[in-house]
C-alpha cells in the first residue's frame, strides 16, 4: 500500500521541484500543457459547436473563442493590445499578423472580431480534435505546395467573403518565424483583399524572444504587445497594385514591431 502511495505522490512532488530549479522542464511542461489542453477544449467545443450551429459555421468562432481566452493565464502570459479602434470597421475585411509560433493563437482569440475565422496550412486539418474545431470554426484550408490550388482557395475566400460577409485572418509570412524580424510577405492575402475590394487590418505581435526561446527551451512568463494598426483600403486597386500593397503593408509592420519589440523584464515563473 505505501509502494503504491508513494508511486502516486512521487510525481506530485518532483514536479513543482523541477518547475523551480530546471528551465528545460518549465518548457517542455508549458509546450504539453498547451497543446493537451487545446485538444481537451476542442472536444469540449466541438458538441457545442455542433449544437449551436448544425455543423461549419464561422459563428462557431464565438465559441471557441470563448474557450480560450483563459489559456494565457495558465502559461503566464499577458496581452497589451492598443488601436482596438481600428477592428471597428463594418463588412469584410483581411487581418494580416506576423507569425511567430502556436501561441499566436491565444492572441489571435485575445482581438478576434465577429465573423471573423482564418486562413491556415491543410495538415492542420488533421491534427486530432483540434483540426475538425478548426473545420467547424470556418477556417479556410490551404495547401501551400501546390500554387496553383492555394491561389483558386484565394479566389474562392474573396467571393465567400462578399458573399457571406465575414473577415479572414492571414499569415501573410507563411510560416512561423522567431529570428526577431519579419519575413518577406507572400501575397496571397494581398490578392484575397484587391480581388474582394475589401480593407487590410494589420495586426503585429511583439517579438517573443524576452520570454519563449525554442532552442534555447526557455518558456517564462510574459507580456505580448498587440499593436492593431489603421486600415488600408484597396478600392479601386487591381492587382497592378498587389505589390505596392504588400510592400506598404510590409513596411508599416515592420516599423510596428521594432516599435514594441522592447525588451522587457519577465522573470522565469516559479523563480
Amino acid at each position: 500500500m505505501e509502494v503504491v502511495l508513494w508511486m502516486w505522490m512521487l510525481p506530485l512532488l518532483l514536479v513543482p521541484l523541477l518547475m523551480w530549479t530546471s528551465t528545460t522542464f518549465v518548457f517542455y511542461f508549458k509546450k504539453c500543457f498547451y497543446v493537451a489542453w487545446m485538444m481537451c477544449l476542442a472536444l469540449v467545443a466541438i458538441p457545442l459547436c455542433v449544437l449551436k450551429s448544425g455543423g461549419r459555421d464561422v459563428e462557431n468562432m464565438r465559441i471557441i473563442r470563448s474557450l480560450v481566452r483563459h489559456v494565457k493565464y495558465f502559461l503566464g502570459l499577458r496581452f497589451d493590445v492598443s488601436g482596438w479602434e481600428h477592428l471597428q470597421t463594418e463588412g469584410p475585411y483581411v487581418i494580416i499578423s506576423n507569425h511567430q509560433s502556436s501561441l499566436d493563437v491565444l492572441g489571435l482569440m485575445e482581438i478576434l472580431p465577429d465573423r471573423c475565422t482564418m486562413i491556415a496550412k491543410k495538415e492542420l486539418i488533421y491534427a486530432g480534435t483540434v483540426g475538425l474545431i478548426c473545420w467547424l470554426g470556418g477556417i479556410v484550408f490551404i495547401n501551400r505546395k501546390k500554387t496553383n490550388d492555394a491561389k483558386s482557395v484565394m479566389a474562392d475566400a474573396a467571393k465567400t467573403m462578399l458573399d457571406d460577409q465575414i473577415r479572414l485572418w492571414v499569415f501573410p509570412e507563411g510560416t512561423r518565424n522567431q529570428r526577431g524580424d519579419l519575413l518577406p510577405f507572400k501575397k496571397g492575402a494581398f490578392h484575397l483583399a484587391v480581388q474582394a475590394q475589401v480593407p487590410v487590418i494589420p495586426v503585429v505581435f511583439s517579438s517573443y524572444r524576452s520570454f519563449y526561446l525554442l532552442k534555447e527551451k526557455q518558456f517564462n512568463s510574459g507580456i505580448i504587445t498587440l499593436k492593431i494598426l489603421p486600415k488600408i483600403e484597396t478600392k479601386g486597386m487591381t492587382s497592378d497594385d498587389v505589390s505596392s500593397l504588400c510592400d506598404q503593408s510590409f513596411q508599416e509592420m515592420r516599423s510596428a514591431f521594432q516599435e514594441i519589440s522592447v525588451p522587457q523584464t519577465n522573470g522565469p515563473v516559479g523563480h
